[in-house]
């Protein structure tokens, strides 16, 4: 029987003062802390590790990515994520809620840099000397400030924590293509409704009467910025469910069906064979058998 699907918030790491909105750590005490990070599990929270040395491997949303020196990743709410590092790993992590940076800022949101803007966005950067030198300085920094009580301490923290995500957003490349913002916005916006909506709105006609213009327009948008069609984007959210339903619930496939909304589980299993090339039993074979 497989477990149920864990979901940490910050209070199940050991924060400084019981805090429920900013933790920051050395990479390697962190891991050895929380081993449960070594196994498959969400977050309510922002999370950004950078590595500095080591090896290993980081699966974010069945997607497998290799750990080396320089390599930072940046994590947003609900994503799914396992590592496993080598013994000799070391870095540094920190993790907040969205509240604790936007309340901190008037015109900057969290959502406003790239790499949290959309799921369609890698969340991984491999930083280049320059920038690693910059970024480790400020984390480090981070977790000076944290494990200490001076004046200012959450401002700093704040000031921190937007210098790491300035200098990785001027070494991002995002999927977007931004030949319009007015586009893009248009874009994130459909993204935010299909996040919200994916289980019982499967057609981009209802996504683009929310968004007040036609089905044809928001597919102009769609293709222009990802080269996508928009149902394919509502299918794509669709599939990453019911993968992570698949490896991390309880759940049959009938009733996995049943939780996304298809009629017949006999739709359900046709509409994941043809995006993935298996049915749902023999992706789940599959994956295990790794």
């Amino acid at each position: 029987m497989k477990e149920e699907f864990p979901i940490y918030r910050i209070q199940n790491f050991e924060t400084i003062n019981n805090g429920d909105f900013f933790y920051s750590n050395h990479l390697n005490p962190h891991v050895k802390t929380h081993n449960f990070t070594e196994f498959p599990h969400k977050h309510d929270f922002y999370l950004t590790v950078l590595i500095t040395h080591g090896s290993g491997k980081h699966e974010v949303d069945f997607e497998s990515y290799n750990v080396v020196p320089g390599t930072l990743f940046m994590l947003k709410p609900g994503q799914m994520h396992y590592w496993k590092f080598s013994d000799d790993i070391e870095g540094y992590v920190f993790f907040h809620n969205a509240n604790f940076f936007d309340e901190g800022y008037l015109t900057t949101r969290i959502k406003d840099f790239e790499f949290f803007a959309s799921l369609q966005n890698p969340p991984v950067v491999h930083l280049k000397e320059r920038a690693l030198h910059s970024v480790e300085n400020s984390m480090k920094e981070l977790v000076e400030e944290y494990s200490n009580e001076h004046s200012y301490k959450w401002t700093k923290i704040r000031a921190l924590i937007n210098l790491v995500y300035i200098e990785v957003g001027r070494n991002y490349t995002p999927i977007y293509r931004i030949d319009s913002q007015t586009y893009l916005k248009k874009v994130r916006q459909f993204e935010e409704l299909i996040e919200v909506n994916f289980k019982i709105m499967k057609f981009a006609r209802d996504y683009a009467s929310q968004l007040n213009i036609s089905e044809k327009h928001l597919n102009r948008i769609v293709k222009n910025c990802l080269n996508k069609t928009s149902s394919v984007l509502i299918q794509d959210r669709v599939l990453l469910e019911a993968k992570r339903m698949l490896m991390h619930s309880k759940l049959n496939v009938s009733e996995i069906s049943s939780e996304l909304r298809f009629s017949e589980s006999s739709y359900f299993i046709r509409f994941f064979k043809q995006k993935t090339g298996i049915t749902p039993l023999g992706f789940v074979k599959q994956y295990t058998s790794k």
